[in-house]
C-alpha cells in the first residue's frame, strides 16, 4: 500500500492485529460506542481508569452506566454532551464531566469524542478519555482564590463607592437614605441606623429592607433614651464606646428580649425579631471619641452569614458614614445660622403713599449652600424710594455677613447724600474693600422719582454686573431694563471712570420686577432660556396681584437651581 510518504513506503497498517495492538498498547482510556449509546469495546487503559472489566462493560448503556451529576446522582439523557454529539454525529470535547467507577468512587473526565463513519452513515463513536480529578481540585481551589479575590475587590468597591457617593451631599437624611441603597442587598438583606442627639437620647431614623426604606420598623419619630451601663445589648454597648459586634443565631423571642427598662433595646430586639435576623454586625458610626449612632446591617439566610472580614468591611464603612453625619450636622447648624441672619437683615418693606411694594426671599434647596442674596427698599432724605436687589459671591456665613456689611454701608451712603444710583454705588466700591470682608457683588440701585401719591414716576438706576430688571407694562408688554450696566463691585476700574446711570418714565399701572440670578438659572440651559421663561410667566401674571405673582413666578419657574433667590416686585398705580 502507498501512502504520502512517497512510492516504496508500506504501512504495517496490512500486518494482522497491527490496530488492535495499538489500541491495546494506548496510555489514553478509548471507548467505542455504537448510534444507541451502548459501548462496543474499551481498551485496557479505560478498564483501569474506570475500574470495571470490559466484558462487564460491553453491551451496556454508557450513560446510564458511568455519567454522573457532581453529587453522583445520575443525569438526564438530554444533558449528556456526549449522546448529543452522538445523535448529531459530529466531533465534540467535554471538560469536568464525572465518571463512576466499579467501586463507587467518582472520576472527573476530560474527553473527546470522534464520529465512525462507514458508507456515509455514522456506526458509532470513539471516544477518548483521561482522569483529571486532581486537576479538577486545582482548579477548584484557584476559583475559590479567584472567588475571595472577587469578593474583597467587591467589597472594597462599595467602600469607595460609599466614600463617594456620600460625600456628595450634605443633608443626613440624604446620605443615610444613600447608603441604605448601597448596602442593601450588596451587603446585607437589612440596614438600620440609630442617631444618637446631644440630649443623650437615640432615634432610629432609617431602615431599609429588600423593598427598600420600611417605615414602619424605624420604630416611629419618638427619641428613646439611650440605655445605661447595665444594658449589655450590642447596640446599646457600640453607642456607648463599645468595639463592633458580630453576632449569628437565630433572634426569636427568647434571644431577643430586652433588658427591662430599655426601650431601646427592646425596639431593636424586635427589629431583628421581625426580620428573622440569623447574622447581624452592628459597628458604631464615627470614632471612639465622636460616636454620632451605630448602624446595624442583618442577613436572614443561615447559609450566608457575615463573617470577620465584613466585620472590619462595615467598621470602616461605619468610621466614614460618622464623619459624613458629623459634618452634614455641622453644615446644618452653619446654614440655619446663615438663613436666620439673612431674613433678619432682610428689613421689612416701606408703604410709600399709593405704590405697592413685595419681596420674596427663598432659601438654596437642601443640600445646597446658602448664598447672599438680599433686596432692600427704603425711603431717602427727599422722599424718593430707594430699590435694591443684590448677591454677595461666596458662601454660608461669610456669605450672610457680607450681605449684611453691604446692606447697611449702602443705605448709610444712599441717605447721606441726594446724588445718582452711579456715584452712590462708585462710592460703594471704594469702601468696599476696605471696611467689608466682600470680595465681590452684584446690585441694582434704583430710585424711584415722583410724588408718592401723585406721579408721575421716573425710574433711575444702575447696576454693577447684576441681571436687568424686568418692567411689565400695561397691554401685554415686557421689556428687560439693559441699559446703566456697568462692572461688577470689586473688579477694576479704569481711573477717573464712573457707573452710568439710566433713566425711564414708568407708566401707570406697570409692574417692575427686580430678582437675583437664582431665579433664572436652569440646569443644562443657558441665562437666556431662563430670562426667556421668566418674561413669559411674568406677562401671564401680570394683572394678578402683586403677592400672587411673586408667590406663582417662584412656583413656575423650573426647580433644580443651587441658588437662593432674593425677588423685589414693584407696581406702580392705575391713573
Amino acid at each position: 500500500m502507498e501512502g504520502a510518504g512517497g512510492e516504496g513506503w508500506s504501512w504495517p497498517a496490512a500486518e494482522p492485529g497491527f490496530w488492535r495492538q495499538v489500541v491495546e498498547q494506548l496510555g489514553t482510556a478509548l471507548m467505542v460506542v455504537d448510534p444507541a449509546g451502548r459501548i462496543l469495546a474499551v481498551n485496557p487503559a479505560a478498564e483501569r481508569l474506570l475500574g470495571r472489566a470490559a466484558r462487564a462493560m460491553r453491551g451496556m448503556d454508557a450513560h446510564e452506566l458511568l455519567h454522573r451529576d457532581a453529587d453522583g446522582s445520575t443525569l438526564l439523557r438530554k444533558q449528556c454532551p456526549l449522546l448529543q454529539s452522538l445523535a448529531e454525529g459530529a466531533a465534540a470535547r467535554g471538560e469536568g464531566d464525572s465518571y463512576l467507577r466499579g467501586d463507587g468512587r467518582l472520576v472527573t473526565i476530560s474527553w473527546s469524542a470522534s464520529p465512525l463513519v462507514a458508507d456515509g452513515s455514522v456506526k458509532g463513536m470513539a471516544v477518548l478519555f483521561t482522569d483529571v480529578t486532581g486537576d479538577h481540585g486545582a482548579r477548584r481551589e484557584r476559583a475559590a482564590y479567584t472567588s475571595a479575590l472577587e469578593d474583597l475587590n467587591e467589597r472594597l468597591t462599595l467602600v469607595a463607592e460609599i466614600t463617594d457617593v456620600l460625600g456628595q451631599t450634605l443633608e443626613t437624611d440624604e446620605a443615610l437614605a444613600r447608603l441604605g441603597r448601597l448596602l442593601v442587598p450588596r451587603l446585607a438583606d437589612w440596614a438600620a441606623v440609630d442617631l444618637r442627639s446631644g440630649s443623650g437620647q437615640v432615634h432610629r431614623v432609617t431602615v431599609t429592607g429588600p423593598a427598600g426604606r420600611d417605615v414602619g420598623l424605624e420604630g416611629g419619630r419618638e427619641h428613646l433614651p439611650e440605655a445605661g451601663e447595665g444594658d449589655h445589648s450590642p447596640l446599646v454597648q457600640v453607642l456607648n464606646g463599645g468595639s463592633p459586634v458580630l453576632q449569628h443565631g437565630q433572634h426569636d423571642r427568647q434571644t431577643a428580649a430586652a433588658p427591662p427598662g430599655s426601650p431601646l433595646s427592646a425596639l431593636h430586639s424586635d427589629f431583628l425579631r421581625t426580620v428573622l435576623a440569623t447574622s447581624v454586625i452592628t459597628v458604631p458610626l464615627g470614632s471612639r471619641r465622636q460616636i454620632t449612632g451605630a448602624l446595624t446591617l442583618v442577613r436572614t439566610d443561615p447559609a450566608h452569614p457575615f463573617d470577620t472580614a465584613d466585620l472590619d468591611v462595615v467598621s470602616d464603612i461605619g468610621r466614614r458614614v460618622g464623619l459624613v453625619i458629623d459634618n452634614a450636622r455641622r453644615y446644618g447648624r452653619q446654614r440655619a445660622v446663615a438663613e436666620a441672619m439673612q431674613r433678619n437683615l432682610l428689613a421689612p418693606l416701606p408703604q410709600p403713599g399709593r405704590l405697592q411694594l413685595a419681596a420674596r426671599y427663598q432659601p438654596a434647596p437642601a443640600g445646597s449652600q446658602v448664598g447672599g442674596d438680599w433686596y432692600d427698599a427704603f425711603e431717602l432724605k427727599d422722599g424718593t424710594l430707594a430699590l435694591v436687589i443684590g448677591d454677595v459671591v461666596g458662601h454660608d456665613l461669610t456669605a450672610a455677613a457680607g450681605m449684611a456689611q453691604l446692606h447697611g454701608i449702602l443705605r448709610s451712603l444712599a441717605w447721606d447724600r441726594t446724588e445718582p444710583p452711579g456715584a452712590v454705588v462708585d462710592r460703594l466700591d471704594d469702601a468696599m474693600p476696605a471696611i467689608t470682608t466682600v470680595t465681590m457683588a452684584t446690585l441694582v440701585l434704583a430710585r424711584v422719582e415722583g410724588h408718592p401719591r401723585t406721579g408721575p414716576w421716573t425710574l433711575r438706576w444702575t447696576s454693577a454686573g447684576h441681571p436687568p430688571p424686568l418692567l411689565l407694562s400695561p397691554g401685554g408688554y415686557a421689556q428687560y431694563l439693559e441699559a446703566g450696566q456697568g462692572l461688577v463691585l470689586g473688579a477694576p476700574q479704569a481711573a477717573g471712570a464712573s457707573r452710568p446711570n439710566a433713566t425711564l418714565p414708568l407708566p401707570p399701572a406697570a409692574t417692575l420686577l427686580l430678582y437675583t440670578d437664582g431665579l433664572i438659572e436652569i440646569p443644562g440651559s443657558d441665562l437666556d432660556t431662563g430670562l426667556g421663561l421668566l418674561r413669559r410667566h411674568a406677562l401671564a401674571l401680570a394683572d394678578a396681584p402683586l403677592d400672587t405673582l411673586c408667590d406663582q413666578l417662584l412656583a413656575r419657574m423650573p426647580p433644580g437651581s443651587t441658588d437662593d433667590v432674593a425677588l423685589l416686585a414693584l407696581r406702580l398705580p392705575t391713573p
